[in-house]
């Protein structure tokens, strides 16, 4: 062998091990990005309910006017209206469980 052919494998190796460092790091952070973004939808929904059970509330003749509610309704409402700026993230998960369950569909009908 002559010395260009084994700086070539050499250089060849440390690519390709470096391909699969890279790999494996990109794999983990889909991995950490999806992960936080199911629990960002879940936190959403969380809120969603926490401020539909507040209104429900709050529409009580006891409770009706109560300064306090109306500004837990408030506070509520700000943080869900915040909370669709991140929209674009926990609905990279929706996706995914369509896809899912399109797929499931599809096995069982065959």
């Amino acid at each position: 062998m002559s010395e260009l052919e084994i700086t070539l494998i050499a250089v060849l190796t440390v690519v390709m091990i470096l391909s699969l460092f890279v790999f494996m790091y990109a794999r983990s952070a889909v991995s950490r990005l999806l992960t936080a973004a199911e629990e960002m939808g879940d936190l959403k929904i969380m809120i969603d309910n926490f401020d539909e059970h507040l209104r429900e509330v709050y529409s009580l003749e006891t409770f009706y006017g109560d300064q306090t509610l109306q500004g837990l309704m408030d506070h509520s409402r700000s943080l869900s209206e915040q909370l669709e700026n991140f929209e674009f993230l926990y609905s990279l998960v929706e996706f995914e469980e369509e896809d899912n369950e399109e797929i499931d569909n599809q096995e069982e009908e065959n």
